[in-house]
């Protein structure tokens, strides 16, 4: 048997090792590890509530947009409020643009390099001015390293650099494509970014959202610098984006089949109405090849094998986030949240799966259009590849929902609901993140956060063992996964980037007894 450590996972957000035994060339057993605590829930006791739009945020520099509408709504519901059009179109708005461009950094900044050959840009005969760049970097590193083409990608953005025997797409000019989309990716994530700031205020944390809404009033001149950048982020999307994905599937199809799950729930994102409980993507919870209802109260968080010394098994209203950095058995600071005593992956292929299971139409019509290239049926989206796809999918749907949330939009109206802070109060805040389930908890007393508790998507699917020791969705998904070269476990870093992991921004604990490293600025 071999024991593989991957540490740390590499272009993910955040701390995140995996631990992998192999035998007989597959993993037999998993461990995943996320390395730094996360304190915010700290920060946030004795706060005033609004301060936690701003703060929470701060969770996460990939996917703050949902942060900050994740407590924005905690916030309506302890206040006893609901966002009015304009603020629930407003919120739509800017956490659709942050979903289009995290879904493409995913794709092609953080996974493709998984199946693209890099080095192939070193026979490069054309003149675009970018890869040409890209192959005077290569050819310098080659200089470097001493001709040693296995260390061209030995620096960032393009380590790890796995060197297993037939890793990567064989055909040099589908190579350079992609790294030409790459580039062209930079571009077009830079114009989703612009979007977010149209009604957001900034990026990457948004100054303008706040309880019931949002602080911008929506203008004609705002909504052109939304569509000018939209026209662009769409036509890469439907012309480069999906067929790539679709490319990748075919020289890899045999991911169809590996880093599957059984599991899966969905908040529902993106409002379509007033009501709050009908949304573009489904709310529900997928198993057994079932959907369904949800209900949040049947969210606990357990703690066994996690770095606490807080109860285990708690709902997010009574949470507790209590380190004990030393405690006997436990390998990670990542929860494990349970979902009706179940562990669940959550993210786009979920929203994806229960969408088309729950009967709807845009959703069922642009799947199988995928699922149709590869003669395939709905269980092939239960895989590496289908997450890709869900993906995908889901940034060409929401450009067409987009421009009908824009045309909706009153200009001039009230883009949010008045609100009082009161003294007593309890709220749940529940949104999908790009990555997956969001939900924010608060208790207030006496005007001040009392208790704060966040459950991120990446807890979810990169949680532990929980008290009964079942895996958590990234853990069971590895089994079984073939490893061909135990030195270079490309085959386990696919299926966990696969998921999108964001272990949340972290609070560096140091101990007390350690030398810490100083630096002075001249």
């Amino acid at each position: 048997m071999a024991k593989i450590y991957l540490d740390p996972i590499t272009r993910i957000e955040g701390h995140l090792s995996i631990e992998v035994d192999v035998q007989n060339g597959k993993v037999v057993d998993a461990k995943s590890k996320g390395d730094m605590f996360r304190g915010f829930e700290k920060i946030l006791q004795g706060r005033n509530p609004v301060d936690a739009n701003q703060i929470t945020q701060r969770i996460c520099g990939v996917c703050p947009v949902s942060h900050g509408i994740a407590s924005s709504k905690c916030l309506d519901a302890a206040f006893g409020i609901k966002a009015n059009k304009n603020g629930r179109l407003l919120r739509n708005l800017v956490l659709g643009a942050n979903f289009l461009q995290s879904h493409i950094l995913h794709f092609y900044h953080l996974c493709a390099l998984d199946f693209v050959d890099i080095t192939a840009i070193l026979n490069y005969k054309g003149s675009d001015a970018g890869l040409k760049a890209v192959q005077a970097w290569a050819k310098e590193e080659l200089s470097l390293k001493k001709g040693r083409i296995d260390q061209i990608t030995a620096v960032g953005p393009f380590l790890p650099r796995y060197e297993a025997k037939d890793a990567y797409i064989a055909d040099a000019d589908l190579n350079v494509a992609a790294i030409a989309h790459y580039l062209q990716a930079l571009d077009i994530r830079t114009k989703a970014h612009k979007m977010v700031t149209v009604f957001g205020g900034r990026a990457p944390h948004l100054i303008g959202l706040v309880p019931g809404g949002l602080t911008q009033v929506p203008t004609k001149a705002l909504i052109r610098e939304y569509k000018k950048n939209l026209n662009d982020v769409e036509k890469f999307v439907n012309e480069i984006y999906i067929k790539d994905v679709i490319a990748v599937a075919r020289a890899y199809s045999d991911y169809f089949k590996l880093g599957k799950y059984d599991n899966h729930l969905s908040y529902g994102v993106f409002e379509s109405d007033d009501s709050g409980s009908s949304f573009m993507f489904q709310q529900g919870v997928l198993s057994g090849g079932k959907v369904d209802k949800l209900d949040t109260s049947l969210i606990r968080e357990q703690v066994r094998y996690a770095r606490y010394k807080s109860a285990s098994d708690l709902h997010p209203l009574k949470g507790q986030t209590e380190p004990d950095p030393h405690k006997g058995g436990a390998y990670t600071w990542l929860k494990a949240p349970r979902y009706d005593g179940k562990p669940m992956e959550v993210g786009p292929l979920p929203r994806v799966a229960i969408s088309y299971l729950s009967g709807n139409a845009a959703v069922k019509r642009e799947v199988d259009a995928v699922l149709k290239e590869f003669n395939a049926d709905i269980s092939a989206v239960f895989s590496v590849l289908g997450r890709h796809a869900a993906r995908a999918i889901e940034a060409k749907l929401l450009c067409v929902r987009i421009r009908e949330w824009l045309d909706e939009l009153e200009t001039g109206g009230a883009p949010r609901t008045p609100y009082e802070i009161p003294s007593t109060g309890e709220g749940e805040g529940l949104v999908e993140a790009p990555r997956g389930a969001l939900g924010h908890w608060i208790v207030i007393e006496d005007k001040k956060i009392a208790n704060y508790q966040c459950v991120v998507p990446t807890t979810w699917f990169c949680g532990p063992r929980d008290d009964r020791g079942n895996l958590g969705p990234v853990e069971q998904a590895l089994i079984g996964t073939p490893i061909a070269d135990p030195a270079n476990p490309i085959e386990a870093a696919r299926v966990v980037r696969s998921f999108d992991p964001c272990i949340a921004c972290a609070v560096h604990i140091v101990e007390g007894d350690r030398e810490i490293t100083q630096f002075r600025v001249c």
